[in-house]
């Protein structure tokens, strides 16, 4: 699968979202290997440092870590630390950019609320 590259974010932290996707779909799974910075590279064509780059930050919050001569592991607990990340991203950034949608378009919470009810329905 390529990525579809977006121009407001770095692509580094696309492949960090990419890497993120796959934690929370379970195809990345605690313990288990994760595709090598060549691989990765390969797949998403993409020049192989942008994914080191992302690597570098994966391992520095600690949700992979590398295991000499076999490549990067899941840490056990990278599901909760990867929800956690994307929960905070979610208020941070989604949901504001979303309430000021709301705003510019003369949008309650009730509507939304209301939308919600028909979708579940």
């Amino acid at each position: 699968t390529n990525m579809d590259f977006k121009t407001n974010k770095p692509i580094y932290q696309q492949i960090i979202d990419f890497c993120f996707s796959n934690i929370l779909a379970g195809n990345w799974t605690a313990g288990n290997r994760v595709p090598s910075v060549r691989e990765l590279s390969i797949q998403l064509a993409v020049n192989s440092h942008t994914v080191l780059k992302a690597y570098e930050y994966l391992q520095a919050e600690e949700i992979i870590v590398p295991r000499r001569g076999l490549g990067f592991f899941l840490v056990e607990d990278a599901g909760a630390k990867v929800l956690a990340a994307k929960r905070e991203e979610f208020y941070e950034t989604t949901l504001h950019e979303v309430f000021e949608q709301m705003k510019m378009l003369g949008i309650t919470i009730d509507d939304v609320v209301e939308k919600l009810k028909e979708i579940e329905n």
